[in-house]
């Protein structure tokens, strides 16, 4: 006899909440295998392909295409054994027992307690192409809990329905404003603030209803969520947690761009100007420990780290993202371009895994590609520094007792104080603008 399993979102890594069905790769009645990926999501993080920890028939799926579900919610049912798999299992080398790739968060023996009971009813007999349909699960409330009724109300979200029940709000009321009417975590909550305005005392009532859409007068209101969203709370966090300190100083970059110019010029894989500024960046770090480093507030202490895995900054059509080079110390001026050329291709075409873009403890900020000289960088929690580079221009400068044109950069360190003073940070970005004016002083690290 078959039995249904249920397979929920797992935890994707970093502690992140909810993720968005970006498109499901599997129908109901298609079976699968274990391992098999059945459903392409998005995190705030990146793009990750989910696979089913069973082997079975596909009885329903949880979640349209655009919609978000937090962690814990089911993605698919599956039933599994002999009498639905039909062999199967065999043939896919796995079994119902469990997976052999278990995503960070989850594993495939019992499942995670749940706020709500999720009932699958019988499947309604096969349509008319031969696949098997299944009917819509019935959700069953906590002794003592009022039940929700969905009806025909488009919400997919349990945390939807839990934030529309914990503060009494009827969502049979709501005009949803995701694909297709959705109703979404924003609409809830606006529905929530216009009902708050509403009770205010005030000379005149307002109008809003509480039935308004996430639009305000002359205006769009923009839900923060996926990676938009995961960089306000991290920016939001860093200004909130870290007391920072920015130091600035211009340098000379005419010898620097003359040393990647001969680099490049020998016939070898050519050497990116980011990837000379990292090579400088951890030799500073070498000397200067204390901005490798993270601050434990739970137990008062700093903790300096022995490897530097390093940030960098990069724009994409998704929106910022900080990929990170794993063992940077470790690496030649070659190896870290091709590291970064390889990083920022994922970045662009939207394939990054959360591995490379978790575990940094240093940011690089090239912010002169944007074509602006100076920046105040914030700190990329829970990181103790982040080293700016503006553009390379051509500016007048005092050259050898005399004025000449040369390529000047400013450079930028914010830095967390409570790791170091101004001395320690000063020293590190005069280190690094002493690289960049004399590259030769790099000889002395390596």
């Amino acid at each position: 006899m078959a039995q249904v399993l249920e397979f929920r979102l797992p935890d994707l890594g970093e502690g992140l909440t909810e993720a968005e069905i970006v498109r499901w790769l599997v129908e109901v009645g298609d079976v699968v295998a274990v391992d098999q990926p059945v459903v392409e999501v998005e995190t705030a993080k990146a793009m990750v392909d989910v696979p089913c920890p069973y082997a079975g028939v596909v009885t329903a799926r949880f979640g349209e295409e655009g919609s978000e579900l937090p962690v814990g919610a089911p993605l698919i049912t599956v039933a599994v054994g002999a009498a639905a798999t039909s062999g199967s299992t065999e043939a896919s080398g796995g079994s119902a027992e469990g997976s052999g790739n278990v995503l960070v968060g989850y594993g495939t023996s019992e499942a995670p307690a749940r706020r709500r009971r999720v009932r699958p009813t019988p499947a309604v007999p096969a349509a008319a192409n031969g696949r098997s349909v299944a009917a819509e699960p019935v959700e069953e409330p906590e002794a003592g809990e009022p039940a929700v009724v969905d009806g025909p109300v488009p919400v997919i979200s349990p945390l939807v329905r839990r934030l529309a029940r914990e503060n009494g709000l009827d969502l049979r009321e709501l005009t949803g404003s995701g694909r297709d009417g959705l109703i979404l975590r924003a609409d809830v909550e606006y529905a929530l603030r216009a009902a708050a305005v509403q009770t205010r005392p005030a000379p005149v009532p307002s109008a809003t209803p509480a039935t308004a859409p996430a639009t305000t007068p002359g205006g769009t209101r923009v839900p923060l969520k996926g990676i938009r969203g995961a960089v306000a709370d991290k920016l939001s966090r860093s200004r909130t947690e870290i007391p920072d300190a920015t130091c600035w100083v211009d340098a000379d970059a005419t010898e620097l761009m003359r040393a990647r110019a001969a680099m490049n010029a020998t016939g070898a894989p050519k050497i990116s100007l980011l990837a000379v500024l990292a090579r400088i960046c951890t030799a500073a770090l070498a000397r200067f420990p204390e901005l490798n480093s993270t601050v434990d507030m739970a137990a008062r202490e700093i903790v300096r780290l022995d490897a530097v895995h390093l940030g960098f900054a990069a724009q994409t059509e998704r929106g910022l993202v900080v990929p990170v080079v794993k063992d940077a110390h470790a690496r030649d001026t070659e190896a870290l371009s091709a590291e970064f050329a390889r990083l920022t291709e994922a970045a662009r075409t939207g394939i990054l895994t959360p591995a490379e873009l978790t575990g940094g403890t240093f940011t690089l900020n090239n912010y002169g590609v944007f074509g602006v000289d100076g920046s105040t960088p914030i700190i990329n929690h829970p990181e103790a520094a982040m080293l700016g580079v503006g553009r390379i221009v051509p500016k007048p400068w005092v050259h050898e007792g005399e004025l000449a044109v040369r390529q000047v950069v400013q450079l930028s360190l914010t830095f967390d104080h409570r790791v170091c003073d101004g001395g320690t940070a000063g020293g590190f970005l005069r280190y690094v603008a002493d690289c960049v004016e004399q590259p030769a002083v790099l000889l002395r690290t390596l």
